[in-house]
């Protein structure tokens, strides 16, 4: 475990400082302190500007939802990491708050540095480029395996990434922010201008006229647009979106000491012949001094099983494959993109009780049965066929289960072979996804 760690932690560039020898950096690591701290560079606290508080107002306002009883709030809770309150599989909205949501909500923390949706790597040849030429070229890119030890050669990856929403399908918070009010199963607004009306009337409707002018109570569509940027820079300015308090982050810095189970779990969490999970959610602070938001931003197939739960599911037609659809309509004719969702942030997940697009799993021990069993041991993942085979892949339809993800470690094991991680390693790194959740309070000093 000393010389995994020891490579983990002098990955990034240390705090100022001389560095400890390689014998004190062990006896560190076994008192479960990092030796090789760094400074993380967090967003500094600053009181809200008129245009937050605005954004603030209508983030928590239930009037703009057709039932009168939903707000962005109701499904982005702030008191879960505004994340979705509770164990559902999806949330209920609609006029009457009992039509199911389409997807498991995700948390709307930790997406200010979310990167556009691109297909292939954030970099100068991809800024000339557009979407088209990407894809083009993705079909004859090489694709390098992901592993916990090789991020920078997977970060090149020409493969999908960025936006927002499970499908990317748009790539900023005031878009993001608008689909929910106009969704018939969320918030169920029949069209923009009755949001716009509805805006209006609202309490904090003179806040428009004071920042925007009095000439946009005669635009709904600027007052719109408006009041979907102010609910933006709500999200941007409100560090309770993007904290970096988690006792993962006071480790990174030296200020506090992982438990054996916890420093357990990192180390599986980091190696590409266990859990791997480093080599999709990135952990590794940057040069920078920006703290790392657990997911590379790339999408995957990862070929979760159907939840009977969900009404859509009792189609036997219906098939949600991420970003070529329902949902999306603009890449629906990609096919060697179906079935693949965006990477999603580890932090605070050991809060949440929905995990994946479709909600289809309720505890993150059950996430680590499904990475672990899904090849070696499927009948303890899938359903059954009515002839008795398992039934493998089945939220994806059969013309498109080759884009599942088998080669990535620990997904590119085979039927009948040893799974990569034990009961207690499961658990040692379910103890170490707890060291995400923000509000940990270090030591004093």
């Amino acid at each position: 475990m000393g010389a995994v760690l020891l490579t983990l932690v002098a990955a990034v560039q240390p705090a100022a400082g001389t560095p400890p020898s390689s014998a004190d950096a062990r006896e560190m690591l076994a008192r479960g302190e990092n030796p090789y701290p760094v400074h993380l560079v967090r967003p500094e606290a600053a009181p809200l500007s008129a245009m937050a508080w605005l954004g603030q107002a209508i983030f928590n306002d239930t009037s703009l939802s057709a039932s009168h009883r939903q707000s962005c709030a109701s499904c982005h809770d702030p008191a879960n990491h505004y994340g979705p309150p509770g164990s559902l599989p999806v949330m209920l909205g609609g006029p009457t708050l009992h039509a199911q949501g389409d997807r498991a909500v995700p948390s709307l923390a930790y997406l200010e540095r979310q990167p556009p949706f691109s297909v292939g790597p954030d970099n100068e040849e991809s800024e000339t480029s557009n979407l088209a030429q990407m894809i083009a070229s993705s079909s004859t890119a090489a694709r390098t395996v992901k592993t916990a030890t090789g991020t920078a050669q997977s970060a090149v990856n020409v493969v999908p990434q960025g936006g927002l929403f499970w499908d990317g399908r748009v790539d900023t918070l005031q878009q993001q922010a608008l689909q929910p009010l106009l969704n018939p199963v969320e918030m169920a607004n029949t069209s923009a201008s009755a949001v716009a009306a509805k805006l209006l009337h609202a309490r904090y409707a003179s806040g428009f006229t004071q920042l925007f002018g009095p000439g946009v109570v005669d635009d709904p569509g600027l007052l719109l647009s408006e009041a979907m940027f102010a609910v933006a820079r709500y999200q941007i300015e409100n560090v309770d979106f993007h904290p970096y308090t988690s006792k993962f982050d006071y480790w990174l810095e030296g200020r506090t000491r992982l438990a054996p189970a916890e420093m357990r779990g990192y180390v599986l969490f980091n190696d590409p012949n266990r859990a791997n999970c480093g080599g999709c959610h990135l952990d590794q602070a940057g040069r920078d001094g920006q703290p790392p938001r657990f997911t590379d931003d790339q999408f995957e197939a990862l070929g979760a099983p159907r939840n009977p739960a969900l009404a859509n599911t009792r189609d036997p037609h219906f098939f949600d494959i991420g970003i070529c659809g329902p949902f999306r309509s603009d890449m629906r004719t990609q096919t060697q993109y179906c079935g693949m969702f965006l990477t999603p942030t580890l932090r605070n997940v050991a809060t949440r009780h929905t995990f994946f697009h479709n909600g289809v799993f309720h505890s993150l021990r059950a996430v680590m049965d499904f990475y672990n069993d899904r090849d070696v041991a499927p009948e303890k993942v899938y359903p059954r066929n009515p002839d008795g085979t398992v039934a493998k892949f089945d939220d994806i339809p059969p013309a498109y289960r080759d884009n599942v993800d088998v080669v990535d470690p620990p997904l590119d094991r085979h039927l009948g072979e040893a799974p990569a991680m034990t009961e207690q390693d499961e658990l040692d790194i379910i103890a170490f996804l707890a060291t995400l959740t923000d509000g940990y309070r270090p030591p004093a000093r």
